[in-house]
């Protein structure tokens, strides 16, 4: 019996132990448990997901609607600053710290864009290396006016009915 209550004891202090809160890092959530190796974390994205590509397209003089096109809704429109549109973005993979970018558009008083901020800028020399240099299609000349199920019988070597 006493050796039934001592595991008891003990197995009350590690399941206790696992959900106690780490005094040196008081995050909410944490526990001693997250720290070792073997236990998964889910990855985790928040915001709005904005690509070098897609700031490299941003040009001043844009409307709003332009860039809510190009970018999608702002994670924020501040209700006293209007004119100032925030895009941010958190990814958090494992056990490793978050990556956080943050883009920050301005407009003036007529709806139009005037500065880019942040993490992400706009490179022309970057876009100019997206675009294709030149296209070329070649398309064959048309020599065959006959339908289809003519075609078709022509391959199987039959002759047409007509």
């Amino acid at each position: 019996m006493k050796r039934v209550l001592a595991y008891l004891v003990i197995g009350a202090t590690l399941v206790l132990a696992g959900c106690s809160v780490d005094k040196k890092h008081p995050q909410a959530g944490t526990s001693v448990l997250e720290k070792l190796p073997f236990v998964h974390k889910m990855t985790i994205e928040q915001g709005n997901v904005v690509t070098e590509e897609m700031v490299d397209r941003l040009q001043p003089g844009m409307t709003k609607s332009q860039v809510r096109f190009l970018l999608g809704t702002p994670m924020l429109i501040d209700l006293f600053h209007t004119n100032r549109w925030d895009y941010t973005y958190t990814l958090r993979r494992g056990h490793d710290e978050p990556v956080i970018t943050r883009l920050t558009l301005l407009f003036d008083h007529e709806d139009y864009l005037v500065r880019i901020q942040g993490d992400l800028q706009p490179d022309l020399d970057r876009a100019a290396q997206r675009q294709p240099k030149d296209l070329l299609v070649s398309v064959p000349d048309w020599q065959d006016n006959r339908g289809f199920l003519p075609r078709v019988l022509g391959k199987l070597n039959v002759e047409s009915v007509e």
